[in-house]
């Protein structure tokens, strides 16, 4: 008897540090342009094995295709992660040498941490939903969103840095990673959400309160404004501000903003022209009736967030951070509760929207029960 689709993934997921093994072995493989046409041997193989395991299926999904592929790669970054925090060796010499040095960085471990550990797990729920006939929409968006601020980050990040004098060709094999992501949010958000449907009175009910009669709401407010703040004075801050505020902020505080490998400053500038405009749309959303949109984006927006400050956070405590760029030991508790504040707003958002949608929905017929199911 076969075993199921996400256990096949599984499976074929943990040959990653194996075929990882051999390369380091093999000093033909160990140049550059070679490790790039191996790189893409290996994901033609992985794709032909993943047409194979799913040969007898009736219809197969397009995205399984992204996720269990994307799930091979998940290893490829934990088998990383524990090399450099050194856990295991001799899987990765040869790549760090002349594939991707950059994966040294402490940014590139935590966000290859995140890779193998979130991404996976996520990857494997939603194949496993997906060949049991449920919904998977919003983990699909919690991921989509967690990997294109992921990769809006990581690619400048090494472009701009002391490694981008120094490109080598695999690293380019990030760009299909950067562009598939979009093609699969474009997918998640074209199909219908599915939801319990809400009873008009419930709904008009709700949407009649002011914002001072939702406390829960009226606190989220709160906490988006101090992101916006938080996120504009950080932009300020590496872009050079010559405020005094700015100054001491990255000398006493947060001089990793300031470490010469890139991601930091990129990240910020990203919050900056990307995050800010979000979370003044959400801020917007959570005081105007009838905002579905808020229900999808801020899945998606907090996914992002997530993932950004889980490598910002971790990146500004590693021992591979110079002890320099390190949040100061005395500072530790502003910083990283602010940090914390900034990846938790979103994702308090997206649940409140989640668990009680009725203040974002438009209203539905009178008679229709809210333990019935519909598309929205």
């Amino acid at each position: 008897m076969r075993p199921p689709v996400d256990v096949c993934v599984l499976i074929l997921s943990l040959s990653a540090p194996g075929v990882l093994k051999a390369m380091n072995k093999i000093p033909a493989l160990q140049e550059p342009l070679p490790i790039l046409g191996m790189g893409m041997v290996v994901l033609g193989l992985v794709i032909l094995l993943l047409l194979l395991t799913v040969q007898n299926q009736k219809k197969v999904d397009p995205l399984f295709y992204v996720f269990a592929g994307f799930s091979f790669t998940c290893m490829v970054g934990l088998t990383n992660a524990l090399e450099q925090d050194g856990f295991i060796s001799g899987f990765m010499a040869f790549y760090l040498k002349m594939g991707e040095p950059h994966l040294r960085t402490a940014y590139a471990v935590m966000m290859s941490y995140w890779d193998g550990i979130v991404h996976l797990l996520l990857f494997l729920t939603i194949i496993h939903r997906m060949f049991q006939g449920k919904s998977y929409r919003s983990l699909g968006l919690l991921w989509a969103g967690s990997s294109i601020g992921h990769q809006i980050v990581h690619i400048p990040g090494v472009v701009i840095s002391k490694y981008g004098s120094n490109i080598q060709p695999a690293f380019w094999r990030n760009v299909p990673f950067f562009l598939v992501p979009f093609w699969a949010a474009s997918l998640l958000f074209s199909r219908p959400r599915e939801m319990p449907v809400v009873t008009a009175d419930k709904i008009i009910a709700e949407q009649k309160k002011g914002l001072l009669s939702r406390p829960v709401d009226l606190l989220l407010s709160l906490l988006l404004l101090g992101a916006m703040a938080f996120s504009v004075f950080r932009g300020f801050v590496v872009l050079d501000c010559p405020l005094d505020a700015c100054f001491t902020y990255v000398y006493q505080y947060e001089p990793y903003l300031k470490d010469p490998v890139g991601f930091p400053r990129v990240t910020m500038l990203v919050y900056f022209f990307y995050a800010l405009p979000l979370l003044t749309v959400f801020t917007y959303g959570l005081k105007t009736p009838g905002c579905s949109w808020m229900l999808d984006w801020t899945i998606f927006f907090a996914g992002a967030m997530a993932q950004t400050q889980w490598c910002h956070i971790g990146a500004s405590l590693h021992s591979r951070t110079p002890f320099t760029y390190r949040v100061p030991a005395d500072k530790w508790w502003p910083v990283i509760t602010l940090n914390v504040l900034l990846a938790a707003a979103p994702a308090l958002l997206a649940l409140r929207c989640h668990n009680n949608p009725a203040y974002f929905l438009k209203p539905v017929p009178e008679g229709q029960t809210s333990n019935k199911k519909k598309k929205n």
